[in-house]
This record gives C-alpha cells, structure tokens and sequence, in this order.
C-alpha cells in the first residue's frame, strides 16, 4: 500500500503511530488491512492466543485518527515519544 511508518509507539492497551499514506490510501481500509494483517499474525505466531480470544476479536472496533494540518511532524513524534512508559516493550524510532 506504499504506507510508510515514521514513528510508532505500542502500549499493552493501544498503539501510537504516525504514516505516511498515499492520497489514493483511505484511512479505514488502511486500518482494517493493519488490525486484519496483524491479528492474523499474532494468532499465527502464537497459538495459545486462539483460546483466549476464541469468539472475541483481538482488536477493539474503533479507532482514532487525526491529520496533521497545522501540527509538524516533530511535535507529533514527540507527543509519541512522550506516551512511553516503564512497562512499554515496542516502539519505532523514525
């Protein structure tokens, strides 16, 4: 999808990240192929995940989503950067 990940930061609740998508790229196909890939892959990877989300989804339904209009990219890598915590395991530097 030509979807570039600039910075991204994954909490045990829920994920941060700044893209870069092409105009073509609508933002709810995006999110689903991203939710669809990714829960494919972790129940994939990690069997024992099947029993404890056996007839619940792996992701929430919703989702946020905001532009960046009068906001630069460095103030949003840096509201990224300052959601880490101590208990944290993953983020994308960028």
């Amino acid at each position: 999808m030509k979807v570039d990940i600039l910075k991204g930061h994954v909490s045990k609740d829920h994920i941060h990240l700044l893209l870069s998508i092409p105009p073509q790229v609508t933002i709810s196909r995006l999110v689903q192929q991203l939710k669809g890939k990714s829960s494919f892959k972790a129940l994939s990877h990690f069997p024992e995940l099947k029993k404890v989300f056996w007839g619940r989804h792996v992701w929430a339904r919703g989702y946020f989503v905001h532009t960046r209009g009068n906001v630069t990219d460095e103030v949003i890598k840096m509201y990224i950067e300052n959601q880490k915590h101590d208990d944290d395991d993953f983020q994308i530097e960028g």
